[in-house]
């Protein structure tokens, strides 16, 4: 990110297509295309790995998985692993609005055991090569999931004892009764990676570079928890002795309990963070750029005991500092940038501009009419990324109209120029554009002016609006790849 350059937030999740979510397919490319199209150097994406509870890809059963909800159906059916019939039946009969991931956890699988019964023996050696290749945590993970499968979806934590405590005898019981399983969920992750290569080197032939994220804790329903318990604070039993989240704040007056499991960073300086540089070499494989979701939490964490109701009771521990960043820094092809959201002490800010990495501004967050805003376009420093909002926030029109103060709204207005016959995201996007910050971004619902029916998530929330909103493919016409452009060309971005 040496030069002024702009890109578009959008998750593989939220692409269009009729296979009920979006994939790694033609959708993807189209995606592609457009950017291309618009001037745009950077495609911003959730995490790929399979979401946990809630659908969050943020709290995920595995840190170095792919989704295979992601999986191009009709690539398969190229290679005769699905018939034409099958993808009839796989197409989505709902609102294209919308993910539905009851109907996809209950109708994809089925789909993919057939897939996988058609190539057992043609994929027999690359899947073995595969699997040698990834051995660091595939192996684990396929057994992992095999056993949920299993256990009817049982949460880690209500597994029998040995197989939860990975018991010598168990472990071997298990492997054998579940080879076949835990190689078809080894195959699935044989599939995502190869087309997810492909994509990206779409990507680059355009000239698209990939922003991926890098969620900073696992669920504690994970193969990394039962796999290698000692990376984590935990009892003997796998339960959790402390759980993550952040203090109240100006957004919450109880904070956010997250509930993952926190990290024994004793262990990890032990073992010189070996654990780290495997995920981020990982990431470094997969993205031109990662961002690493909340970043303050290397300086110092919120701790909340076991068992707590909401955040309050927390209290700040020490992260691994500077010593983790020193030991990141020669994984080849790594570039970061830094979540550096929230309510943050001196200490944690001068931890963040000594890393040297590029930070995050949002718009949202600039309008003040009393004070100034380090938010504000005027004030964004060049080593940073500015954003008009986040998947966190809402967008920027559902903001003005239903979140923001009257002075706020007024301040926006007069600030970004705003006008109703020009569409009040176009506004915001070039608030963004005009920064001296190197990368600015916008969510895709910013660039179209939606509100808050489209909003990503909502934090501290739970239910089917979360994670579920899906662009339409109408909406990535010649008329928006070309406002773009111009206001990428006019702020010197192209």
């Amino acid at each position: 990110m040496q030069r002024r350059s702009s890109g578009i937030l959008l998750p593989v999740s939220a692409l269009p297509g009729p296979y009920g979510i979006g994939t790694l397919g033609e959708s993807a490319r189209r995606l592609i295309d457009f950017l291309a199209q618009a001037g745009q150097r950077y495609w911003q994406i959730l995490p790929l790995v399979p979401p946990g509870g809630g659908d969050s890809p943020y709290m995920s059963p595995s840190s170095f998985a792919g989704n295979p909800l992601f999986l191009d159906l009709e690539a398969l059916a190229q290679e005769g692993l699905l018939t034409r019939a099958e993808l009839a039946c796989a197409r989505y009969p709902g609102s294209p609005d919308r993910a539905d991931y009851a109907w996809l956890h209950d109708s994809r699988p089925p789909l993919l055991r057939k897939a996988w019964d058609r190539a057992r023996t043609r994929y027999a050696a690359p899947l073995q090569d595969f699997l040698t290749q990834e051995c660091g945590w595939l192996p684990d993970f396929a057994l992992f999931m095999a056993l949920r499968d299993h256990f009817g979806g049982a949460e880690l934590k209500d597994w029998p004892r040995d197989v939860r405590r990975r018991e010598p005898e168990a472990m071997e019981r298990c492997r054998a009764l579940l080879a076949d399983d835990a190689a078809f969920h080894a195959f699935l992750q044989l599939l995502f990676f190869r087309q997810w290569e492909a994509l990206r080197s779409y990507a680059h032939q355009k000239s698209v570079s990939i922003i991926g994220d890098l969620p900073i804790y696992v669920s504690p329903d994970s193969a990394e928890v039962w796999g290698e318990p000692r990376l984590f604070q935990l009892d003997e039993d796998l339960t959790l002795s402390a759980e993550a989240g952040v203090p109240p704040d100006a957004f919450s007056e109880l904070g956010q309990h997250w509930g993952n499991p926190l990290y024994d960073w004793d262990y990890h300086r032990r073992t010189g963070f070996a654990w780290w540089k495997r995920r981020c070499a990982h990431m470094a494989r997969l993205y031109d750029v990662v961002r690493i979701d909340h970043f303050r939490a290397f300086h110092t964490y919120w701790s909340i005991p076991s068992g707590s109701q909401d955040a309050r009771t927390g209290h700040w521990e020490p992260g691994p500092g500077a010593a983790l960043l020193e030991a990141l820094r020669p994984i080849e092809g790594l570039s970061l940038i830094a979540e550096d959201l929230g309510d943050l002490d001196d200490a944690a800010r001068d931890f963040i501009a000594e890393s040297g990495l590029p930070g995050m501004k949002i718009l949202l967050y600039a309008f003040d009419p009393e004070g100034e805003s380090a938010y504000l376009p005027h004030n964004c420093p060049v080593n940073a990324v500015a954003y008009t909002g986040t998947h966190d926030t809402p967008t920027f029109v559902q903001w003005l109209f239903d979140e923001a103060s009257p002075a706020q709204r007024a301040f926006a207005s007069d600030y970004l120029r705003l006008r109703s016959d020009e569409g009040f995201g176009w506004g915001a996007v070039c608030g963004a554009w005009m920064t001296p910050c190197r990368l600015a971004i916008a969510p895709m619902q910013d660039l179209l002016g939606l509100g808050g029916d489209a909003r990503m998530n909502a934090p501290g929330t739970s239910g089917p609006q979360n994670w579920s909103w899906r662009v339409r493919q109408a909406a990535l016409n010649d008329d928006v790849a070309q406002r773009l452009r111009h206001i990428t060309r006019t702020y010197r971005r192209a």
